[in-house]
């Protein structure tokens, strides 16, 4: 091997294990944030992320088991994003997703979770005041890729309903300051579990299941420039019906689960396409959820494919 091409390959090496090692996956262009890649670019990469808790709320009475221990789980995932044209863009992800509990006799579970495939539209982009004002909308729909079981709570690693979901989110930038809100609406299939009857507030015959539909809310604010971004995050999630956890007693799919968790995210891009981004969050409030700390990063390649192929006619 070449020894300039051997030094170039043993510095992105570097960086990537580096990547690994000290930043989680975090939000190139994602649903959630105002970020628009240009006409004919495309953005690949992967992401980790790490999540455990030893407390939950059994409803809003807050508690830890002794037969979980410390529930982890980690979530390996491929995420792509294509600028059709500069203010529409689709976006896909596939994560695969391990679970562990430290303590009893669950055991953890495994596999592909959920296909995830958005596109993201800005239709406004003006001058207000000194900044400038931007409206988005979202629509996302979400297929599990395996048959991975849901009703195996906290140990499953999906709740195996497809979904359709809207995101409205608005953005305002002053030079480099921002500060980005957005709602989004998901509807959820019924999903079918292995037994013939269960109970919730009460017994049903049945291996279908009612999923209660879900509201996130999210609200950025922070630096972005085109080099780096650092935010704090603060997001919501709450369900439109479901069920409490009864007293020790195992969660279920259709339980109701509310969240709220605070972060930040960090992205570092350079000028050779690669970006790196990393960050958390810790869930300050919650209803039947774990009150989990994330971390995750990731490593993202962005390129002209215009440009490559202008390239390939020379």
């Amino acid at each position: 091997m070449h020894p300039h091409l051997k030094k170039g390959l043993k510095q992105r090496l570097i960086i990537t294990v580096l990547a690994l090692m000290f930043f989680g996956a975090a939000n190139a262009q994602t649903d959630e944030d105002a970020i628009m890649i240009p006409k004919k670019y495309f953005c690949g990469g992967v992401m980790y992320s790490n999540s455990s808790w030893k407390d939950y709320w059994e409803g809003t009475f807050k508690r830890d088991n002794q037969n979980i221990g410390t529930l982890s789980s980690n979530v390996y995932m491929a995420m792509v994003n294509y600028g059709i044209t500069n203010n529409l863009n689709i976006l896909a992800s596939v994560p695969y997703v391990t679970t562990h509990a430290s303590a009893g006799t669950l055991a953890g579970q495994k596999g592909f979770q959920d296909l995830t495939a958005s596109l993201k539209w800005m239709p406004v982009e003006t001058s207000l005041g000194k900044g400038v004002f931007s409206i988005y909308g979202i629509g996302t729909i979400g297929i599990p890729l395996s048959n991975y079981v849901a009703d195996f709570q906290p140990l499953s690693i999906g709740l195996h309903a497809k979904t359709a979901a809207i995101r409205l989110m608005v953005d305002y930038q002053i030079n480099n300051f921002f500060a980005t809100g957005s709602g989004q609406y998901v509807q959820r299939s019924n999903i079918t579990i292995d037994r013939e009857s269960y109970y919730t507030t009460s017994l049903i015959y049945s291996n279908q299941v009612h999923m209660p539909n879900a509201g996130m809310f999210n609200f950025r604010t922070g630096y972005r420039s085109e080099r780096i971004i650092a935010e704090a995050v603060l997001s919501n999630m709450t369900t439109y019906g479901g069920f409490d956890i009864r007293k020790n007693d195992m969660p279920f799919p259709s339980n109701k689960m509310n969240s709220t968790m605070a972060g930040v995210n960090f992205k570092y891009s350079f000028d050779s396409g690669i970006e790196l981004t990393g960050g958390g969050n810790y869930t300050i409030a919650g209803r039947n959820v774990g009150q989990s700390t994330v971390f995750h990063g990731g490593i993202y390649y962005l390129f002209d494919t215009s440009s490559k192929k202008a390239a390939a006619k020379k």
